[in-house]
């Protein structure tokens, strides 16, 4: 951090240079103090909070970053206001500590040609993390002024499944929304036996869906849906199965929509399915994007449950030539249906396959990652301060087989070791069962090693993010080069 040299220079804080903005003959910068940061003002400083850096009226105000300050900026700088970013190529760049959006954005601006959604958490997440929807996106938007970043970027309220939850994300400002209509989905309906797919079908909600099983037979059977490289057609039993599965999530969908509809216009919406035990069908995913479009739901990004495993934390586990020649159908029914962005869910890591999904996507592809900053965080933890890795790692060990009920994961923690020098210590990050056992224990450790852990983040902030922005090159590139490999089918 350097001050700048048209403002004035104060002791015991200095200017992040990126951040220094000036607007209609005010300007505006993030400083470092001893105290922490705070947003500082030159000029007109009525609607903030916050105490003169000097006994000089004409002083900077110094403000800390609360609620109140962060929407009266927002009031005055619009680019640190989240955006639409409707069909372009996206990345979802979760923060579970509040701390990582500017190692998110110095590697989006080495790739470039990706929008951001810099403020993205679910309510699982929130819960466990003690924030709330306003702090992830007041958090994500200071790191926005602190890296000086105007270009547009988004804000995800992301796995809603309660109206609750979408009320408390409007009011927060947020512009795109997941909708996680997982819980209800019909697995079983994936082998029930045609009797009992016939009992499933009459059961569904058939008033809120504004249908029968009579017009929906009609829509759909006897027919040849062409589409770019194949003709796709449902027949009885898998129109049934179809409907029996994802009936009753359609139905949810469209509840929390219509719901979101009616407290604003300014919003993007996400379909996920992708938290469920079996894989979406490409006549399952056309199912689903018809009966949508027919109830008058609009969205910009939707998320099958893929082939294979998507493992948090680790690369993709399945076979890479059945992914991508499925992934490839997906594609062709979301260009053909929409288009819209096919989402790639507990997509961090999953460098395998990135190649595959940017050659048949395109630029219609959303990725979003989530806990791969925290574990990069720990990274630099296990660089700065090994004594305090070690005693996250010897904690989280304790608490995974508790903490990892609800999440998909395999790792067996008895291949941990933590008993490693201190510069091997940042190898535990680099294994499988390190990465999973670190990652699902996040809020444990948040709940009792939080403060040490976000304090000597903030202390030694330049190899955090030094490290999130090395992985999410790796994360970012691939969709960047222009030759993708492609397996033959």
């Amino acid at each position: 951090m350097n001050l700048q040299p048209n403002l004035p220079q104060g002791a015991g804080w200095q200017v992040y240079p990126k951040s220094v903005a000036q607007v209609l003959g005010s300007t505006y910068f993030l400083a470092g103090t001893e105290a922490g940061k705070r947003l500082g003002i030159v000029g007109d400083v009525a609607g903030f909070v916050g105490k003169r850096a000097g006994a000089d009226a004409d002083s900077p105000l110094l403000c800390p970053l609360t609620a109140d300050n962060a929407a009266a900026l927002r009031a005055r700088l619009p680019w640190l206001r989240p955006q639409l970013l409707g069909l372009q190529k996206s990345a979802g760049c979760g923060d579970r500590l509040g701390l990582a959006t500017p190692g998110h954005i110095r590697a989006l601006r080495r790739v470039g040609g990706f929008s951001p959604v810099l403020a993205q958490q679910s309510m699982r997440e929130n819960a466990r993390a003690g924030r709330t929807p306003q702090q992830v996106l007041d958090d994500a938007m200071w790191g926005v002024f602190q890296e000086g970043w105007r270009e547009p970027w988004g804000a995800d309220a992301d796995h809603l499944k309660t109206l609750a939850d979408v009320d408390l994300c409007v009011a927060a400002g947020y512009t795109f929304y997941t909708v996680d209509p997982g819980a209800h989905v019909d697995n079983e309906a994936e082998t029930s036996p045609a009797v009992v797919l016939q009992d499933k079908l009459q059961a569904l909600p058939w008033d809120e869906l504004e249908d029968s099983v009579e017009s929906q037979r009609t829509r759909y059977l006897g027919r040849s849906f062409p589409l770019d490289g194949f003709d796709l057609r449902l027949d009885e039993a898998t129109l049934a199965r179809a409907a029996a599965k994802y009936g009753r999530a359609v139905a949810h969908t469209v509840r929390m929509y219509r719901h979101l509809a009616s407290l604003t216009h300014h919003f993007e919406l996400e379909m996920s399915v992708d938290e469920t035990e079996t894989p979406t069908s490409s006549e399952e995913h056309f199912f689903i994007a018809s009966e949508l479009q027919r109830l008058g739901v609009r969205w910009v990004s939707l998320a099958p449950r893929y082939v294979g495993r998507f493992e948090k934390g680790v690369d993709y586990i399945g076979d890479l030539r059945e992914f991508e020649a499925e992934f490839a159908r997906h594609a062709t029914i979301a260009r053909a249906l929409g288009p819209y962005k096919l989402s790639i869910h507990s997509g961090s890591d999953k460098f395998s396959i990135y190649p595959l999904v940017a050659r048949h996507a395109g630029e219609l592809v959303h990725l979003k990652t989530s806990g791969t900053s925290y574990l990069e965080a720990l990274r630099a933890i296990a660089r700065v301060e090994p004594a305090l890795f070690r005693e996250i790692l010897s904690f989280a060990l304790q608490c995974y087989e508790r903490d990892k009920a609800t999440y998909h994961v395999s790792a067996d923690p008895a291949r941990v070791s933590p008993k490693l020098a201190d510069g091997e210590l940042a190898s535990v990050l680099d294994s499988f069962d390190g990465r999973q056992v670190l990652h699902v224990t996040f809020g444990s450790v948040l709940e009792r090693l939080g403060p040490r852990l976000k304090e000597i983040l903030a202390a030694r902030e330049e190899a955090h993010y030094a490290a999130l922005e090395a992985h999410f090159l790796k994360h970012l590139s691939p969709f960047a080069l222009r030759d993708q490999p492609q397996f033959d089918q």
